[in-house]
């Protein structure tokens, strides 16, 4: 039996204003085809298929063609919900759809699988929509359901004791945060609380593969419990991670291999670090035209209209921060006190100058300025 796996499409997502609607629906082709080559059986879709719980009209037809291409194939699909989904949204037509593609977005189905027969005997997935221990507590009467890892605990109980009834190989789809892996700052939406919903390894006991979803950034947990990620960047914190699915293989005995298909990245991500003179002109910042750019700029002092300058340059310049190369360490305390030993107005916006600009004070030109204007100032004064 061939299983791909793969999860966190986010579909509707943004990346920094721009749409990622054709580049994923580029991408997802890509998986259709890598499909259709390695002769999978399975296509196993651990949740986050929308980015949100209100996807827009737009984003349907995404879904529909990349389900409708996989069945195609002649692969089965299983796709689980996962917390950026809105359940009911995501499942509301599951009982309309082909025989090939079931969604999973109940609670209450977990522990009954979709089977495939080969020539070693059945295969049983098993898909664990996201559980949110505040909504579904209520369905496993008697059983103390307050965090992820409880909540994921009694999910696998329940698929462990099903396995036992039927025999066979298992996969498991879920979407939760496990132990022990690294997320990307302000990617994942947090489903954890103080680190009391991490969900242990030792959870994920039983079954031959388990198929995460949640973390973007391909991660091992062990031979058979794997992260795929996201199959486009959603954020420069991804840069440099690949992208793409495990392909499992399972023969008589259980898991046999697992190897990894990488997809095609539509536009690579790069962060260029310079003053904005360097990022303009220096030829290092060279074969970037084509990219989407983070650009940090290092002048002492905020630039005028960096981003519009930038992507004359950088068409694709998503985003810009000013990130001076020497900061000072500086307090209220250090400024009042130099504000106190001015001597006159202009010393007073010379301290003031260099108290935000991380220590540079006004230029010469700048103090010729300053001397004009309190000058005209004085005179106003005396006239009134």
């Amino acid at each position: 039996m061939r299983i791909l796996h793969t999860s966190d499409w986010h579909i509707g997502r943004t990346f920094h204003g721009h749409s990622t609607l054709d580049a994923l629906s580029a991408v997802l082709a890509a998986l259709v085809e890598q499909v259709r080559e390695n002769a999978v059986d399975f296509v196993v879709v651990a949740g986050d298929v929308f980015d949100s719980a209100a996807p827009s009209a737009a984003c349907y037809p995404v879904l529909t063609q990349t389900l409708a291409s996989l069945t195609e194939t002649g692969a089965k699909v299983v796709v689980t919900s996962g917390n950026h989904d809105s359940a009911a949204r995501l499942g509301f037509q599951s009982a309309l759809l082909r025989d090939e593609i079931t969604v999973i977005t109940d609670p209450a189905t977990v522990g009954t699988p979709v089977t495939l027969v080969d020539a070693h005997g059945p295969v049983h997935v098993y898909g664990i929509p996201y559980l949110e221990p505040a909504i579904v507590r209520h369905l496993w009467k008697g059983v103390e359901l307050r965090t992820q890892a409880q909540t994921m605990a009694h999910a696998f109980g329940l698929i462990r004791a099903d396995m036992a009834e039927r025999g066979g190989r298992a996969v498991v789809a879920a979407h939760c945060f496990a132990a022990g892996v690294d997320s990307t700052p302000g990617v994942e939406r947090e489903i954890r609380q103080g680190g009391l919903d991490v969900v242990p390894l030792s959870t994920f006991d039983g079954p031959d593969y388990v198929a995460l979803g949640h973390i973007h950034g391909r991660q091992q947990l062990s031979d058979r419990v794997r992260y795929a990620g996201a199959p486009v960047h959603y954020s420069f914190g991804e840069a440099g991670k690949p992208r793409g699915s495990w392909l499992v293989d399972l023969d008589a005995d259980g898991l046999a291999t697992v190897s990894w298909l990488a997809l095609p990245v539509p536009r690579p991500l790069a962060t260029l670090r310079g003053s904005l003179e360097e990022l303009l002109t220096a030829d290092r910042f060279a074969g970037h035209d084509e990219h989407w750019v983070r650009a940090e700029y290092t002048d002492a002092t905020p630039q005028p209209d960096p981003m519009r300058r930038l992507q004359a340059r950088f068409p694709w310049c998503a985003t810009v921060v000013h990130l001076p190369e020497n900061t000072r360490d500086d307090d209220a305390v250090g400024y009042a006190r130099r504000v106190r030993a001015a001597r006159d107005d202009g010393e007073v916006i010379d301290a003031f100058l260099s108290h935000v600009r991380e220590g540079e004070a006004a230029s010469e030109a700048e103090r010729a300025l300053i001397r004009e204007v309190l000058d005209a100032r004085r005179v106003a004064e005396a006239r009134s």
